[in-house]
C-alpha cells in the first residue's frame, strides 16, 4: 500500500485549502483512512477518520471547520478545510488501517508523506 498526500500550502487565518490522499495497492475493501497532524515540537494528532463505510470522526478542535471525505471507486480520501487558523499549522498525514479500528492509525499502519499546511496571522 502506498499513500501520497498533497494539496498543502500556505493560506491567511480564515482561508480554506483541500488535502487529498490518494492510495494505491489496497486489497482491502473494509479499511478506515485518516487524516493525522504534527506540529514542530508537538506530538501527531488525530484530525478526522473516514471509513470505506464512510463513517467520519473527528477531533473536537476541527469538528466545524472541516470535512472529510473519501471516493472509494477512486481510492481517494479528502479533507476540506475552512475557516483555518494559524493553530492548524503542521504537516498532515493520511494513514489507512485495515478495518473500522475505533483507535485509528497505529504507527505501524501504512502512511504517507504528509503535506504542509501553513496558516498565517
Amino acid at each position: 500500500v502506498q499513500l501520497q498526500a498533497s494539496g498543502g500550502g500556505l493560506v491567511q487565518t480564515g482561508g480554506s485549502l483541500r488535502l487529498s490522499c490518494a492510495a494505491s495497492g489496497v486489497t482491502f475493501t473494509r479499511n478506515t483512512m485518516g487524516w493525522y497532524r504534527q506540529a514542530p515540537g508537538s506530538q501527531r494528532d488525530l484530525v478526522a477518520t473516514v471509513t470505506s463505510g464512510g463513517t467520519t470522526v473527528y477531533a473536537d478542535s476541527v469538528k466545524v471547520r472541516f470535512t472529510a471525505s473519501r471516493d472509494n471507486r477512486l481510492n481517494m480520501m479528502f479533507l476540506e478545510m475552512y475557516n483555518l487558523k494559524p493553530e492548524d499549522t503542521a504537516v498532515y498525514y493520511c494513514c489507512l488501517r485495515a478495518g473500522y479500528p475505533v483507535s485509528g492509525c497505529r504507527p505501524n499502519d501504512f502512511w504517507g508523506q504528509g503535506t504542509q499546511v501553513t496558516v498565517s496571522s
